[in-house]
């Protein structure tokens, strides 16, 4: 009946403090970890002194003493932070002398602590390396009541009285004395699940007003109010709390270190804003054309001046005009000649080097729109070089298969081809060539993507 009642106080202790974690609102904390743990736990408790003469807690027959379940308990651990915490353990220990003993005793003890609890393991900052490993320190007071169950008879003991030799006591079965003292211990843990953990405990109880021995006799007056034992249990320890994890072993990312790389992440967008891949001198998130040619004058939204609107920036247009000339046409003059031949070769070098291209959304092979200036100048060159051949390479990035982003490549070539036969052009005078992917940027960059899935176009000779 005792041990129903015991068992019937330590689930209702248990259950008292495992409730939510409220604020003073009564609102849940939410802190990236659960807070409260609940254990149980079985193993032995042995006694280490005193006992009476003839009386041990261990089988002499045996190497190590022989093991028994002895121990039970159950208790409740609350972390302040993810380092710090305090718990609170109800224990039953039935302390019994072995089957081959002479001399029997049966002696119980309750025993309720409250202890401090540091997670050594965050401690260190090495929660990560163990991984699903673990390792709490405890320490604090225990309260204890003891009872010997077993009529030892009269107890004649030493004192130290002057003029007396023996003190004569009647047998201390039936009786209850309480009494405390210290407790220190160690808990290498083991998670098995994400809330569920197995521990090995050991721990060492040091009594500070213990009158009887641990066999149930009265300890000798020179080893008195003093008794020692150490206890070794295996436990499981479940999370309660919001969070999926358990709490010893939930990642917790610093507050200052986090809100260090939201900063940083912030800069980093910011500069990624203030990119300017085409050079024009207008970041990219202003830039509604971002293919314009080096060199040449761009509107505030980075779209290549073209005052006539006939689809060729005017910058250029002129090269081309001036390139149509024929020597010894209309009197042109020498110098004007020369400067025609420049002129040409400028925009053969603009063509051949990539400067005139056609780019593409991601997976597709039609143009962008702002892409059709690059295609019309293309059409202007070939309009006013009829003896010209031009070959069309098409390009893509590296996301996805191979064997795709290849064919991509050809079809995004075809495309240009036939948006320029549509446009007048011989397709005798049209090339198409599909170059595949481009490695030549960062895959992870998606800004970086956008410049490789592009047509370029290479004056044939």
């Amino acid at each position: 009946m005792k041990k129903s009642l015991l068992l019937i106080s330590l689930l209702s202790f248990a259950t008292n403090f495992s409730q939510t974690d409220e604020n003073t609102d009564g609102e849940k904390q939410s802190n990236g970890y659960n807070r409260w743990t609940i254990e149980v736990n079985a193993g032995q408790s042995r006694g280490l002194n005193p006992f009476s003469e003839g009386y041990s807690s261990s089988d002499a027959s045996k190497i190590l003493g022989k093991f028994t379940f002895n121990n039970f308990g159950i208790g409740a651990r609350y972390m302040m932070n993810p380092k710090f915490g305090v718990k609170a353990d109800l224990n039953y220990d039935i302390f019994k002398n072995f089957d081959n003993s002479p001399k029997k005793f049966e002696v119980e003890q309750y025993r309720l602590g409250i202890q401090g609890v540091i997670n050594a393991s965050r401690l260190l900052g090495i929660e990560e390396n163990l991984k699903r490993f673990g390792l709490l320190i405890h320490g604090g007071v225990n309260i204890l009541a003891m009872s010997p169950k077993l009529d030892t008879g009269k107890d004649i003991t030493l004192v130290n009285t002057p003029g007396a030799e023996f003190n004569v006591q009647d047998s201390n079965a039936g009786k209850t004395e309480y009494n405390g003292g210290l407790i220190f211990g160690i808990s290498p843990q083991y998670r098995i699940t994400n809330k569920l953990a197995i521990s090995f405990d050991v721990s060492t109880i040091s009594n500070y007003r213990q009158h009887f021995a641990w066999d149930g006799h009265y300890a000798q007056e020179n080893n008195n109010l003093s008794g020692r034992m150490i206890n070794y249990n295996f436990g499981l320890n479940y999370s309660l709390g919001s969070s999926d994890f358990h709490g010893d072993w939930a990642l917790i990312e610093d507050k200052k270190l986090q809100e260090i790389t939201e900063l940083d992440n912030r800069i980093n967008d910011l500069e990624t804003l203030m990119n300017d891949t085409d050079k024009d001198g207008v970041p990219d998130y202003l830039d509604v054309e971002n293919n314009s040619i080096t060199g040449v004058a761009v509107d505030t939204k980075g779209r290549m001046i073209d005052v006539n609107k006939n689809g060729v920036p005017d910058e250029l247009e002129k090269l081309v005009t001036m390139t149509t000339s024929k020597d010894g046409v209309d009197g042109v003059s020498g110098e004007t000649k020369t400067a025609n031949a420049i002129n040409a070769q400028m925009i053969e070098k603009l063509i051949n080097e990539g400067y005139v291209t056609a780019y593409f959304e991601f997976n597709q092979t039609d143009p962008t729109d702002a892409s059709t200036e690059g295609i019309d100048f293309i059409l202007t060159y070939m309009r006013n070089h009829p003896e010209s051949t031009i070959e069309i390479l098409g390009h893509a990035d590296e996301v996805g298969n191979s064997e795709y982003n290849n064919k991509l490549a050809n079809n995004r070539s075809a495309n240009v081809k036939k948006v320029l036969i549509d446009a007048g052009i011989n397709a005798s005078r049209l090339v198409v060539i599909g170059k595949g992917e481009d490695k030549s940027v960062n895959p992870n960059s998606s800004q970086a993507r956008r410049l490789v899935r592009k047509v370029s176009f290479k004056i044939k000779k």
